[in-house]
């Protein structure tokens, strides 16, 4: 059983996805939060294997509060799936900084909120290709003050680990990786696992904010 929880200030989004849960066999709501602050006690009371977070709350973003969470040892196994509009949300990037496992449009179907549930309980993160493409477009029309910087963590690399992080980073997908350097996808697969384990991130959606963090991506890259 997948143990699940809710924060988000909007009560009709917590009666909706209370409702849609109510009708899965496999997953079970423990528990809803109205503000980030009232989402850190929950995911320390119940220990949920997902959070469905939603960014602008008051009292406590979900930003914060999905830091907190993922910094603090009690409550790290708890994974965050945050949710936004997406149309008008410039704060995903900053919270997959922090910690979340990926992130869900609010108006995704049940079958799909469902899936991602899925996906995030079982260790996957939560990254579309196509969904972090609109990502990557929305950091790369926000002003850069900052210049990139090369992180000493990259330093264990080889050279074809970087370029597949460069890849994961672009929001391609392993089945495209292993197109674009021309690797059988069981291969691609083995340096996504030395990857996690060298940056020791906690999953792909790590790895996507360790490639623009370190300078390895930069906005406007494409495909050759």
């Amino acid at each position: 059983m997948i143990l699940v929880a809710v924060a988000d200030d909007q009560p009709l989004i917590r009666a909706g996805l209370r409702a849609m849960f109510d009708h899965i066999d496999d997953a079970h709501l423990v528990g809803e939060a109205a503000d980030g602050r009232a989402a850190v006690e929950l995911a320390r009371r119940h220990r949920p294997h997902v959070l469905l977070m939603d960014v602008r709350m008051p009292v406590m973003d979900g930003i914060e509060a999905t830091r907190r969470i993922t910094a603090d040892p009690a409550t790290a196994g708890v994974r965050v799936v945050v949710l936004t509009t997406f149309d008008t949300d410039e704060y995903v990037y900053g919270a997959l900084r922090a910690g979340a496992s990926g992130f869900l449009l609010k108006d995704a179907p049940p079958e799909q909120i469902f899936a991602a549930v899925r996906v995030v309980a079982a260790g996957d993160a939560l990254i579309d290709p196509a969904v972090t493409r609109r990502l990557i477009a929305e950091f790369a029309r926000r002003p850069q003050t900052d210049q990139p910087r090369q992180m000493p963590a990259l330093a264990p690399l080889t050279d074809r680990e970087r370029e597949v992080l460069a890849l994961v980073g672009r929001g391609l997908s392993n089945t495209e990786i292993a197109g674009h350097l021309t690797l059988s996808l069981a291969t691609v697969k083995t340096h996504i696992g030395r990857l996690l384990a060298k940056l020791a991130a906690r999953d792909r959606a790590q790895l996507v904010v360790l490639a623009y963090e370190s300078g390895l991506v930069t906005p406007g890259w494409s495909q050759g």
